[in-house]
């Protein structure tokens, strides 16, 4: 049965959850932007409005050791990350285009090898979700298969009432679990009603009829036109919920030092500069054509999703304007 929380009791929660131990990332005011980041109280819980960036640093962190070593008069010590030390996490306000990424980058963490650092912190999250009831130009998730109020990828996931609080329901074992352990702060689904939502947009794409356009079209003069104004700075991939490119690269010393795995972008100009000096991305608009291949043909060839869940984030921060809305438009139209 539908479980209610007040605003209030989602704040005891928390601090509940914080004392156990448990790390929790929400929605907070950072500075002057709303970022997912750890939470040390309740209070600090900020739920109106969509972080700038998305919830996946909570699985796949910006930077992260792998393995450490250090020489000495016994030869090199090598010493791995013990994954089993990642602490329990819930991950509490996650909209639905956030909420979905990780059961996406599931299938490429799990391809040819799986990736204990990932997946681990997978295993230790519960993921509470949470239904928008705004939506801004930039938004498009309905046109990717989302919704905003999909519960795709969320164990827990909230609905606002007109009235104050929100609707919970559990979606999975783990969620239904969480909800049994801390049900003394949940009351019954009475006659409250949700919050109306305002729906992004109307926008259509047909991703069957973009990636038939995509296979047949790689070396169209429209990629030169879609990609003139791109700078390369890899925003829209830091950004992006669902984007996975990273680096691994030695730090330190011959004495000691790190393995570290980055963030990176395909979008960057040495992304895929080889060891000769030969560069089959020599152009700006060959690393923003595989940006959009990638998302939106090579992800649902190998894996049978489309990798993207049109949060709007590159459209409202990209330095240079452009808008991936408009791209995927005027691809459909061609």
């Amino acid at each position: 049965m539908q479980k209610t929380i007040t605003d209030q009791n989602l704040c005891i929660l928390i601090d509940i959850l914080i004392k156990e131990g448990t790390r929790v990332v929400a929605p907070r005011q950072s500075g002057s932007i709303i970022l997912y980041e750890p939470l040390d109280s309740g209070e600090q819980l900020a739920l109106g409005t969509l972080p700038r960036r998305s919830a996946k640093e909570t699985f796949f962190p910006l930077c992260e050791t792998i393995l450490t070593y250090e020489r000495n008069c016994d030869g090199v010590k090598v010493a791995d990350v013990d994954v089993a030390a990642f602490p329990e996490t819930v991950l509490v306000g996650a909209r639905p285009c956030d909420a979905a990424a990780p059961s996406i980058l599931d299938a490429v963490f799990t391809w040819d090898y799986n990736d204990e650092f990932f997946l681990e912190r997978r295993r230790k999250t519960t993921i509470i979700g949470l239904a928008c009831a705004t939506a801004d130009d930039a938004c498009f998730c309905t046109a990717t298969g989302l919704s905003p109020q999909d519960s795709k990828g969320s164990d827990l996931f909230l609905t606002p009432l007109t009235e104050g609080g929100y609707a919970c329901d559990g979606f999975t074992e783990k969620g239904k679990a969480f909800l049994g352990r801390y049900a003394s702060l949940f009351g019954e689904q009475g006659e409250t009603k949700p919050l109306p939502v305002s729906e992004p947009v109307a926008f259509r794409l047909d991703l069957a009829e973009i990636k038939t356009w995509l296979t047949e079209n790689f070396e169209s003069p429209l990629w030169q036109e879609i990609a003139d104004r791109c700078a390369g700075c890899g925003a829209c991939a830091f950004l992006c919920p669902v984007c996975h490119c990273f680096d691994i690269v030695d730090e330190g010393t011959d004495a000691k030092g790190a393995r570290r795995k980055s963030w990176d972008a395909c979008g960057f100009g040495k992304f895929t500069n080889h060891a000769s000096g030969h560069n089959p991305r020599d152009i700006q608009n060959k690393r923003y054509r595989n940006r959009i291949m990638h998302k939106f043909k090579y992800y649902g060839d190998k894996f049978g999703q489309t990798l993207c869940t049109g949060c709007g984030r590159c459209i409202r921060h990209c330095p240079v304007g452009i808008d991936i809305k408009a791209v995927l438009e005027k691809i459909q139209k061609q």
